[in-house]
Parts: structure tokens; sequence; C-alpha cells
């Protein structure tokens, strides 16, 4: 047996490395070390609940805005109000810039690029991909970030600035959308429609949505050759890339895009093909391999967060969060097969959770996601108000706060006493994802992918498509 260690990793959020055990020429096992601790829920202990406000978007850089609608969801249970249908639309809106934005910059410049690599070169598809795809230099780079520029000026439109908006509150939006602003907003959608529906996808957004097969998403491989999109099929199927980072196929969702017509998307939990709500009282953190107190299962309501760096035992910074007592994966796949949608299903079913499904689904859902925008703009009733005001107290001592950030499942659990906090846990998507191994040994998500991968790659190129295809935020992971 010999061991390896990858690491830091490029092009992802934060700090990472990976221990990577070999035996007969493939890996036999992994850890994952998230290896910075950042100390966030210590920071939020004995203040007043609002400060969650200003203090959470702060863990992240990227998904900033997640976590700030976690925090406003838990706030709103705490002090008991409900934001008005106006205020739900508007903190989608947001929350869908930031999601979106997110899931384009993955594609376009964390994950292609390593396709371009000279370690390629001998495939037929290499020089188009290197001239598309290369970082930093490649012919898709500036539009895309021309595009995001779009989303951006959207974003701060509405929530005045990002990261670390302050727009998000337990009963709305600070922000109130004027008529005039109404038609700003939808011609920056309409403009970022166009670029994707021109160099991502190559067709109307509607007809990405309506791929519901295998087959169907064959053809729109051979069909559209020179979209974005169709030419990351056309080297997956290359590369084999459905066969490449399978896990335990046990996928966890919240409820994503709360509104006045029901979330988009359904908590649950999927597995073996079937869904089932969400088992909220089955999640539990295990810091028998982390370098924090604790050993087994805990609630997140009666955990504690403290360091231990010098614990024999542990090898990240990172929690072992599950449900049921079981690793599961979370992401747009994960929202996808909750959603019921047939292509996901079907691919899943065939090859299960792997590096091409978890790149379809993020790319698709963009596809699905934008139309949603555009209904919620034109809903808005802008005579009526955006926020509720929040009572002078809380009106509950705990609260959990759940949303869907681009990479998946985030939760907030708080606790409240005598009206300050006294616990302030988090569960952010990448610590499902990365999570090292429990008090059971039971590897994370990402271990278990990495697990039956050739060795004989001196660069890892596999294990760095592995790695990327979960969009892993670091950062988040050691809140």
């Amino acid at each position: 047996m010999s061991r390896r260690i990858l690491g830091p990793f490029n092009r992802v959020e934060g700090d990472l490395n990976i221990t990577l055990d070999f035996a007969d020429g493939k890996v036999s096992a992994a850890r994952v070390t998230a290896p910075l601790f950042r100390g966030f829920e210590r920071i939020l202990l004995g203040r007043e609940p609002l400060d969650a406000l200003a203090i959470v978007p702060r863990i992240c850089g990227i998904c900033s805005v997640s976590q700030s609608v976690a925090a406003a969801h838990a706030l709103s249970q705490l002090y008991g109000i409900t934001p008005p249908a106006n205020g739900q639309r508007v903190l989608n809106l947001i929350h869908a810039v930031e999601n979106i934005a997110d899931h384009l910059s993955h594609f376009y410049l964390f994950f292609m690029p390593d396709f371009a690599r000279a370690d390629y070169q001998s495939h037929a598809w290499h020089g188009e991909t290197l001239a598309r795809f290369q970082a930093q230099r490649g012919s898709a780079v500036a539009p895309m970030l021309e595009a995001r520029a779009i989303l951006m000026r959207f974003m701060g439109s509405l929530a005045g600035h990002w990261p670390h908006t302050l727009c998000l509150q337990p009963g709305g939006v600070t922000k109130v959308v004027s008529a005039a602003e109404r038609v700003r907003l939808q011609q920056w959608l309409r403009s970022f429609r166009r670029f994707l529906e021109q160099r991502t996808f190559g067709q109307p957004l509607e007809a990405i949505a309506a791929l519901d097969s295998q087959a169907a998403l064959e053809h729109y491989r051979l069909e559209t050759p020179a979209a974005d999109f169709a030419h990351f099929l056309h080297l997956a199927a290359q590369l084999q890339l459905h066969q490449l980072g399978r896990s335990y196929d046990h996928f966890i969702a919240a409820a994503a895009y709360a509104g006045p017509d029901g979330p988009w998307s359904p908590a649950g939990l999927w597995q073996q093909g079937v869904s089932q709500p969400l088992p909220l009282e089955q999640i539990s953190e295990d810091n028998h391999r982390s370098w924090l107190a604790g050993d087994g299962p805990s609630a997140p309501l009666h955990t504690d967060t403290v360091p231990l760096p010098d614990k024999a035992e542990g090898y990240s910074w990172s929690k072992a969060p599950r449900v049921a007592g079981l690793a599961a994966e979370t992401g747009a796949l994960a929202r996808g097969l909750l959603r019921g949608e047939p292509l996901l299903s079907e691919l899943v079913a065939s090859a299960g959770g792997n590096v091409l499904s978890r790149v379809v689904a993020r790319l698709t859902e963009v596809a699905r996601i934008v139309p949603l925008m555009e209904h919620w703009l034109a809903a808005l009733q802008l005579e009526q108000p955006f926020q509720q005001p929040c009572p002078a107290s809380p009106q509950h001592s705990s609260a959990v706060g759940l949303t869907e950030a681009a990479r998946g499942m985030l939760g907030h659990w708080v606790t409240l006493d005598a009206g300050r906090i006294s616990r302030y846990q988090i569960i952010a998507p990448t610590t499902w994802n990365f999570s090292p191994r429990d008090s059971k040994e039971l590897p994370g998500p990402l271990e278990k992918a990495l697990e039956g991968v050739d060795a004989s790659d001196p660069q890892a190129l596999q294990v760095q498509h592995i790695v990327r295809s979960f969009d892993p935020c670091q950062v988040c992971t050691t809140h």
C-alpha cells in the first residue's frame, strides 16, 4: 500500500487537502482535510439574534446571500414573523442571482479549465477545449464574465451590494422596487437569457429544461455542437465521466425558493430511487474525526463548537453531518431528483451520482431558474409591502433556518438564552459533501466517491474532476 497527499487544491474556494491510500493501483481509501479553522459559530455566542444578519454573510464571499437567507429564515421563526409575498419574491431573486452566478463561475472558471490541460492533448477535442476554456485566456471566459456582470448589476439594484448585503431581514427585504426599476431589471434579465441561449446552451432555455432523457440529451449534444454545454457533453462522453465519482447515492435537500406559491424544490431525502420528507430530527453532527470536542453523533441544537487542534483522532476542521446515520450528498443533483426531473432520475438510475450527472444537474438548473426569475419579477405587486416590522423581542428560544445554496442544503440551528445566542450551529453544503469519517468510520460522500479511482494518472486529473464536480466551498465548510 502507498499513500499520497494532494493539495492545496487550486480553483476551489478555501483550503483543501486530500490523503489517498492506494492498493493494487487504485484508491483504497481517502481522507478529506479542511485545514483552516474559522470559528464563526463561536463568534456568534452571546450576541443579539439580529447580529447574525451582519456576521454570517461574512462566512463566505461567494455564497454570502445563502448564509443571509438561512439566518433570515431562522430569525423569522424566532421572532414569529412571516415576510409578505413581495419580500419573499425579492429574496428569491437576490438568492437566485448568487446561485446562478456560482453555477456559471464553477463551470467556466473552475471545472472546464482542467480539460484544457496538456495531459489531454492527444484527444481530438483538446484543441477546441484549449481555445475555449483555457484558464483566464479561453474564448468563453470574457463573454461569461460580461454576462455575470449583468447579473451583478441586477444584484446591486436589489441588494444594495454584494457580498454581505443587509437587505435580507426576518420580515422580508428592505428594498422597494419601483415600476421603472422593474423594467430595467427585466431588460438585464433578457440580456442574460440571450447569453445563455447563444453561448452556454445554443437553444432556448425552455428547450434545455425540457430535456427529459439520456436520449434527448444525446440528441441535443449532436444537434448543437457549438454550445458550451454540448462541448462538455462531448468530452464527457469521450472520457466516460459517467463512470467517475459515484458516491452513496443518498441525496439530501432543503426547500428551495420558498414563496406564496410554495417552494420550487421540496425538502427531502432521496435514496434507492425513492424520495421521502426531510427527517430534520434525524440530522446530527459527528466530531469523532474532527479537531473539535465531541465524539459520537449530536443534534445541532445541542452541539457546541470547541476546537481541539491536538485531537489525535482528528484530521479535519469539518464536522461529519449525518441523516439517520447516513452520509448524504447535497447539491443541484439532489434538488433535481427531489423535484422528480426525469433526465436526472434516469442518469442516476443508470450510473448514480457522478461527475457527469452533477454538472448536467447544475447547468440544467440554470436553464430552469432564469424563467422562474422572470416570473417572480413580473409577479411583484408594487403597491404592496416588501417587509413586515420585526417584534422588539424574540417569541421563541430556538429555530432552524434551512435553504438551498448553489452547492446544496444549508442549515442554521439557533438557540437563545435570556434573549441572546447561546448556540449557533451551521451545516453547510460542503460540510455534507466533504465531511470526514464519523464515529462508525463511515467515509464522507467525497471520500466514498474517490474510492476505486485509477492511480496511474500522475497529475491525478480524475481526482480533480471528482473533487470539482461537487463545487467545494471550504470556507463555508469550516465556518
